[in-house]
């Protein structure tokens, strides 16, 4: 039986990596694979696991995110005694805007003090999978580690390696020697496959405490940095592997690609397979296929209107396709307008854009076309 925790979650984390889709929203709020946002599959993965009591700490742009959770009653979050918690800035006296993961834990030390979980599971929301933490709570157990933190094998992206964003920490690999992590690589460019982490990590909460009023005293701001790289000797930090179905943002083409992955049906299969992923409900119809309607390859959430051509797309809930429109290789967000005879591919649209009758635009495979929120083209 694998004993009792708490989980963690940092919503705002890398939304740097996706300015286009992050001015008015965080990381955790993008939607992903249809009808879900980002946060949903960490989220949905703690709750099948059995944690039951969830933190959201985030530092700015988190009313969408609020719009989204609610009292938490999709995840069955809505309890008198843990559920979800959501901690914006300023929420109390000694919070503000944090700049990494130690000053914010430091803010809800007294939070954390006060529960009786005996772990913490802590996670960032970059990342979409059917994540199963008990077996990561029972390989932290197992191993008689101090921290464990979990990574793939993988390549680095070369949207990581190329982010300005070098001073802040952004991505981690390790070294690791016979389960045990010997080293700490803060954004490094080596080729080859790394171990690449996943910044989800499972830490004793007792422990945990400790180390951020430690750290904290000594004005350390980012966990990964400031802490983990500077104690692999003192402590024991052990490397857990995952290595099922995972879809990772790190910018643009990133999230098109992963949003495109998941028109293979083995990969769909693979990303739902450890168990539901449970989201917002919006009671819309079912998506209805009109007139000379052609459709080929797609993934359609409900309340969409379909009198066009569409191949190779995802499209959330509400878009609706005008007759004779063709449309190829685009991930339309919801609401979504195309209008009679326009013509797009590979294009990415965020929430109520609208392309106007007749009009043709056209990205690449390797260049999506991003319409923001509300625009007209």
């Amino acid at each position: 039986m694998v004993k009792s925790a708490l989980g963690i979650i940092f919503p705002n984390a890398y939304d740097e990596l996706v300015p286009e889709l992050t001015s008015e929203r965080l990381m955790a709020s993008i939607p992903f694979a249809s009808r879900y946002r980002m946060i949903d599959f960490v989220l949905s993965s703690m709750v099948n696991s059995g944690i039951d009591n969830i933190s959201i700490l985030a530092r700015q742009n988190y009313h969408s995110l609020m719009d989204h959770l609610g009292s938490g009653r999709e995840w069955d979050l809505t309890r008198k005694n843990g559920g979800l918690t959501v901690w914006p800035p300023f929420a109390e006296k000694t919070m503000n805007v944090y700049k990494g993961r130690i000053e914010a834990l430091a803010h809800i030390i007294g939070f954390l003090s006060s529960q009786k979980e005996k772990y913490v599971i802590i996670s960032d929301t970059n990342i979409a999978a059917s994540f199963d933490f008990k077996k990561f709570i029972q390989a932290h157990i197992d191993a008689e580690a101090d921290v464990t933190v979990a990574y793939t094998r993988e390549p680095l992206p070369q949207s990581a390696i190329n982010a300005k964003l070098m001073n802040k920490g952004m991505y981690y690999t390790y070294d690791i020697e016979d389960g045990r992590v010997q080293k700490l690589y803060i954004n490094p460019q080596t080729p080859g496959v790394q171990n690449f982490g996943m910044n989800i990590y499972c830490i004793e909460r007792e422990f945990l405490i400790r180390m951020v009023k430690d750290a904290y005293m000594q004005g350390a701001v980012y966990f990964e940095r400031d802490v983990l790289a500077k104690s692999l000797d003192q402590i024991r930090v052990i490397g857990y592997e995952y290595d099922g179905y995972y879809g990772r943002i790190s910018d643009m083409k990133s999230y098109f690609d992963e949003n495109m992955r998941l028109l293979e049906d083995e990969n769909l299969d693979e990303l739902f397979k450890n168990g539901t992923i449970y989201t917002k409900l919006r009671d819309d119809n079912p998506t209805r296929y009109i007139g000379d309607a052609r459709v080929s390859n797609i993934m359609a959430a409900d309340g969409c209107v379909i009198e066009g051509e569409v191949e190779n797309c995802v499209l959330f809930r509400g878009v609706k396709v005008g007759k004779g429109a063709v449309v190829k290789n685009c991930v339309l967000m919801q609401d979504t307008v195309i209008e009679e005879g326009a013509n797009i591919e590979y294009i990415i649209t965020d929430k109520s854009a609208r392309i106007t009758s007749g009009k043709e635009v056209k990205g690449t495979d390797t260049f999506p076309v991003f319409v923001a929120k509300h625009q007209v083209v």
